[in-house]
């Protein structure tokens, strides 16, 4: 069985990501890239999870930007989580589907987990097959690849792309089959690079949505093969013990992509659960990236040139943080005398907002300071709240004069962005559990 659909592009900015649907079912489902294209590769062993899938829902496959047949982007610039998030916005939005099931797989889990919970209202339900919160080995993450065997699997990873060499860690029951070989090495050369894979490799091992797992909400099904030669079952079983309420089936046999009677087996519990759940998501508790931002020193400026000038001077700074909210799709939630709290989508965004409004102010003789968490919010009506919005409050409060400062979920999440911190080790944040660490942007 091979997916024959025609390929479509929807926009997304500048590019053009290309998507294709199939199947007519009650449900939408899509499959949340990885980065390396599926889409078109015309390899049953591939093609046939998503026919079966589209017997019971319209299934929607993409390429995620600089993938496949979307466009380009340079090798050093691959896709942040933002960009993630807007291109399967922008192919929704194609699609017409206002309310979708989410299918992350493999390397597409981490996205699939973020969007879930940034957009609860968006998605019915999660399913997660083969995925992990975070790839590389950690002192308190075990199931994770050792850093020290990291350097060597990508080197040999890079050495057989092209070949369909990297079979045996997707599909290993058909690794020796000269046909499926060869099809799955036109696969490697059409999804990705040398050149793209080796940066896509870096940044999944560098990638860790663990501290958003309690803000995935809707209904979720996690889905791992107990030999699953591609990721240990151990991440699947962490994702399950550290998302609310997930259900968690462990699925016979070795291949990271199901074939045969496991294909059927996986495909029937999908089915079970994606047609006969709808989401209980709350659309008002969402995951967000906080911004606080302050004026450094106001009360000496405002003594400094009056209350009349000060006036005039902080509306001049009000109007010109409203322009770059604007910009940077960031939504204002209230002015706090002499800064601001604001939500965003994306945290890559959120950082890049907090220094432009960094630079604009100062063209006004003012520094500012800016602290950002990313976790969970709570809307009530114009204003938020939740320990999300008490973290970055806390994080600015830490910041020095000019400092765009952020803790390490923050960081974890901007992997890919071209961003730079440097470590301002570990404080305790007043009315927060735990010790946290923070990082200043650099630049």
């Amino acid at each position: 069985m091979t997916w024959d659909a025609d390929i479509s592009y929807a926009r997304s900015g500048e590019l053009h990501i290309a998507y294709s649907t199939m199947g007519k079912g009650p449900v939408d489902l899509i499959a949340v890239s990885p980065g390396i294209g599926f889409l078109d590769a015309q390899v049953p062993a591939v093609d046939s999870t998503f026919v079966r899938l589209a017997q019971f829902a319209r299934v929607i496959q993409y390429n995620q930007r600089g993938g496949g047949l979307s466009d380009p982007v340079p090798k050093v610039e691959l896709p942040t989580m933002d960009e993630r998030i807007d291109d399967i916005r922008a192919v929704l939005h194609a699609c017409g589907s206002e309310r979708t099931a989410l299918l992350g797989l493999g390397h597409g889990g981490p996205t699939a987990m973020f969007f879930a919970a940034t957009y609860p209202e968006r998605v019915s339900s999660l399913v997660l097959l083969g995925t992990y919160a975070r790839w590389q080995r950690a002192d308190d993450y075990p199931p994770g690849m050792p850093s020290s065997a990291s350097a060597g699997f990508k080197e040999v990873t890079l050495g057989m792309w092209g070949t369909g060499g990297s079979i045996i860690g997707f599909v290993p029951s058909l690794a020796e089959d000269p046909t499926s070989r060869k099809q799955w090495a036109r696969l490697e050369r059409m999804g990705a690079s040398p050149g793209q894979l080796i940066k896509m490799l870096d940044m999944w091992l560098d990638t860790d949505v663990r501290d958003i797992l309690p803000a995935v909400r809707c209904p979720t099904l996690v889905l791992h093969q107990s030999g699953d030669a591609q990721f240990r079952v151990d991440h699947g079983r962490y994702l399950a013990a550290n998302i609310a309420g997930a259900k968690y089936v462990e699925l016979p046999g070795r291949d990271h992509l199901p074939q045969g009677e496991d294909l059927a087996q996986f495909a029937g519990e999908v089915e079970q659960f994606i047609t006969g759940r709808r989401s209980e998501a709350a659309a008002d508790r969402v995951l967000a990236t906080v911004m606080f931002t302050d004026i450094v020193g106001s009360t000496a400026k405002a003594t400094a040139v009056g209350d009349r000038a000060w006036r005039d001077l902080l509306d001049r700074h009000d109007e010109t943080v409203r322009q770059q909210l604007e910009r940077y799709r960031g939504h204002i939630v209230k002015h706090t005398g002499d800064g601001v709290a604001a939500t965003f989508d994306g945290p890559a965004r959120a950082i890049t907002c907090a220094g432009a409004i960094r630079g604009s102010v100062r063209l006004l003789g003012l520094e500012v300071r800016a602290g950002l968490h990313t976790g969970e919010i709570e809307r009530r009506g114009d204003d938020v709240s939740g320990v999300g919005v008490h973290i970055a409050a806390r994080v600015a409060q830490l910041a020095q004069p000019g400092e765009v400062l952020v803790s390490s979920t923050v960081k974890d999440l901007v992997v890919g962005s071209g961003i730079t911190f440097e470590d301002r080790g570990t404080h305790h944040l007043k009315g927060v559990p735990d010790e946290w660490r923070l990082l200043s942007v650099v630049g």
